[in-house]
């Protein structure tokens, strides 16, 4: 029986199939489906991305989809990349291609014809999946649509060959495994990894960081996590990582607990203090946002335990935020490992996560008003006064915000 994607909705989509109505038009059959979207196809998962492999060069591409009103823009075309954009949605076109040298980091390629060819300097056999407009499957390596329902991730060919094309294969082994597979993970993938773990260190950071995060967020990279570990790749990746058992603890209490699984929270865990999320997010060159919520999730506002009171539960998300709390809240119950307080960390992240916090009810404009000549004694006055306001649980009587104020412009003096 022929395995067909024919039942996927993506496949019938009006923007799909104006695409490969225009690279048909070019040439028949010159065009199929390729990689992440068969195989997610084949698995009955949503595809992300939509890319398709073709027989056309880049200049055949760009004028058959321009033929057809369509938009396309060269984002990739040293190797053959055109990203055709119909009705908003963006598909990667590539030419089909082999590779004429490597070094570790970059390749040159020639174009080919060759489908065979093209499969062959792939990275995994369920990667180098193929189908027609119809959703005709085509397997090259005849291993690929097996090893997706199963859960094997090998390397197409010489799994050390292929790291030396590509060293970044090493870390993709370890995220693929987390993402699609399932049992131990493959003998041969994991030596030929732990025998080029050097080439990492070739590696651009932002890269690493990329492969780090998708790695972490699948659902249940345990057993990937575990065989990173094993083979000696954390301290070349994250040297920072210095908790993994709590790293391995919170996803363990995500299974049981039913918690919603979050990445960056999972890496937070894995570093022990604010420092270490700092050398971190300096090392493999984070964006603000994540450097922020990994060290927000070690900004001590107060100690997050089970038995907060109401009162020190908004003072703490005052002064960290509800997404540092949570997290906080997360990486404690992971430390905290006993099931007689499970109701106390749901409770605390329930309140968590229907606070609104407050605005702090005092200005600039008042403090100078109240006799305070402007300048940094107007910061002071107002840091003082709200460290008051947040022990009286935000008072909101603006009568006794304006007699602190008073007070304390008195004592200045």
């Amino acid at each position: 029986m022929t395995a067909t994607l024919a039942h996927v909705p993506w496949i019938k989509a009006l923007e799909t199939r104006a695409v490969m109505d225009a690279l048909d038009q070019a040439r028949d059959g010159a065009s199929r489906f390729v990689g992440g979207c068969v195989r997610n196809g084949v698995l009955g998962l949503k595809a992300d991305d939509i890319d398709i492999a073709t027989q056309l060069t880049p200049p055949e591409v760009i004028a058959a989809v321009e033929a057809a009103g369509l938009k396309a823009f060269p984002t990739g075309i040293d190797h053959g990349t055109i990203t055709v954009v119909a009705d908003h949605k963006p598909f990667e076109i590539t030419t089909l291609r082999r590779d004429v040298s490597t070094d570790g980091r970059r390749a040159t390629v020639a174009f080919t014809t060759d489908w065979t060819e093209d499969a062959a300097r792939r990275d995994f056999r369920l990667n180098a999946l193929y189908a027609d407009r119809d959703g005709v499957i085509f397997d090259p390596t005849g291993e690929g649509i097996a090893d997706a329902k199963a859960g094997r991730i090998v390397f197409i060919g010489d799994a050390a060959q292929r790291l030396r094309e590509d060293h970044l294969r090493i870390l993709r082994f370890f995220r693929f495994s987390a993402w699609y597979g399932r049992g131990a993970l493959d003998a041969d993938g994991l030596a030929a990894c732990a025998a080029q773990l050097e080439s990492l260190a070739d590696l651009s950071v932002e890269r690493v960081w990329k492969e780090l995060k998708k790695l972490v967020a699948a659902p249940d990279p345990r057993a990937a996590l575990s065989a990173m570990t094993a083979a000696g790749i954390d301290p070349l990746v994250w040297p920072q990582a210095s908790r993994l058992d709590r790293l391995h603890a919170l996803i363990n209490l995500e299974a049981d607990a039913f918690l919603p699984g979050d990445g960056l929270q999972r890496i937070a865990a894995a570093l022990p203090d604010a420092e270490a999320a700092r050398a971190l997010s300096a090392a493999l060159k984070l964006a603000n946002d994540e450097r922020d919520r990994l060290v927000g999730a070690h900004t001590h506002g107060g100690r997050v335990v089970s038995f907060m009171s109401l009162l020190e539960v908004r003072r703490v998300l005052y002064r960290i935020g509800q997404e540092a709390f949570l997290d906080q809240v997360a990486m404690a119950w992971a430390d905290d490992g006993r099931e007689k307080t499970t109701p106390q960390w749901r409770a605390l992240m329930a309140l968590a996560q229907g606070w609104t916090r407050p605005t702090f009810p005092l200005t600039g404009a008042q403090v100078i008003s109240a006799g305070v000549a402007p300048g940094p004694l107007v910061g002071e006055v107002m840091r003082e006064v709200e460290s008051w306001w947040i022990d009286a649980d935000f008072i909101s009587d603006p009568l006794s915000i304006a007699e602190r104020l008073k007070a304390v412009v008195q004592g200045l003096t």
